[in-house]
């Protein structure tokens, strides 16, 4: 079987995804951003060289943070959008076209009108990083499928749980907080997410890729979401629970670009692709505190 391109491999659900993928028995190629520059991704040649043999492309590679591409919006664009514009283009020229799996966010939705949020759902993203992935995903949507590729997108969750996480992200600082019996700096406890564990996101991953893999067309964008709302106050609470020692919590005001309240609907996931959430938050926490706690090969594998 022809390999399948991993971009973004480097990245907190790219090392997961080839794993997995390996696992199977999948050929696997990466091209990471990570161990060379953002700008990689922009060029053009060598994404052709890359992607020429492959059956499909897992498009990771991203500014995945909201607050970086806050920081930095013109490489957030040039990296989230410009970055995908290739990739599509990349995978057009070949002769035998491969399927283009986009790895998008539920920040695309911005401040829901009501929830939890389904696929049909109004796109109206609040802050650089959504708008990022929303432009990604109409040109995923619409001229790659224009172009005679297969694709689909995924919506992922606030994904968490990979020990090689960013340090900075919410659920690894406030573990890493916790075990330092350092206090735990909450903005804006009754915000509230979707958390997804990064084993659920990849086993979503390769059930879409199985579909574009027998043929299919017309996948729709889909949610790979818990489907449980979850406040930052009852994250902490979890975290402190997890870790049974006492940890003092700040509660201080949110950022403005960050969304106030968010959960998703994993409806659609279990009835097109049968994959429903497996690791519970209480679950996920305590895996990732043994791995922080005794560096090393991590506790769990990522499941396929």
């Amino acid at each position: 079987m022809r390999p399948v391109l991993v971009t973004g491999a480097g990245g907190v659900i790219g090392r997961a995804v080839v794993r997995a993928l390996r696992r199977e028995g999948s050929g696997v190629r990466t091209y990471d951003t990570a161990v060379h520059s953002a700008d990689d991704i922009l060029r053009h040649d060598r994404l052709v060289r890359a992607i020429r043999g492959c059956r499909g492309v897992i498009h990771l590679a991203a500014v995945s943070r909201v607050g970086e591409a806050e920081r930095d919006p013109v490489r957030a664009w040039r990296v989230n959008r410009d970055g995908t514009i290739r990739v599509l283009h990349a995978a057009a020229e070949q002769r035998d076209r491969p399927w283009v799996l986009f790895a998008s966010s539920r920040e695309v939705y911005g401040e829901p009108l009501t929830l939890p949020v389904a696929e049909t759902a109004p796109i109206f993203p609040v802050n650089t990083y959504g708008r990022t992935k929303a432009s990604g995903e109409r040109l995923v949507l619409g001229e790659a499928r224009g172009m005679g590729l297969r694709t689909a997108v995924a919506r992922l969750g606030n994904v968490y749980g990979a020990p090689w996480d960013h340090p900075d992200r919410v659920v690894p600082a406030w573990v890493a907080a916790a075990l330092g019996a350092r206090r735990i700096t909450v903005h804006g406890p009754a915000r509230s997410v979707d958390l997804v564990h990064v084993d659920d996101v990849v086993d979503g991953l390769l059930r879409m890729m199985h579909l574009l893999d027998d043929g299919d067309e017309r996948v729709p964008p889909v949610n790979l979401v818990s489907g449980i709302e979850t406040t930052l106050a009852g994250l902490s609470a979890t975290v402190v629970r997890a870790v049974r020692r006492p940890v003092d919590c700040a509660y201080l005001e949110p950022p403005r670009h960050e969304v106030s309240r968010f959960v998703g609907d994993p409806r659609l996931a279990r009835e097109l692709l049968g994959w429903f959430p497996r690791v519970s938050l209480e679950e996920g926490i305590a895996a990732l505190i043994l791995d922080l706690s005794h560096p090393g090969p991590p506790s769990r594998e990522a499941r396929p």
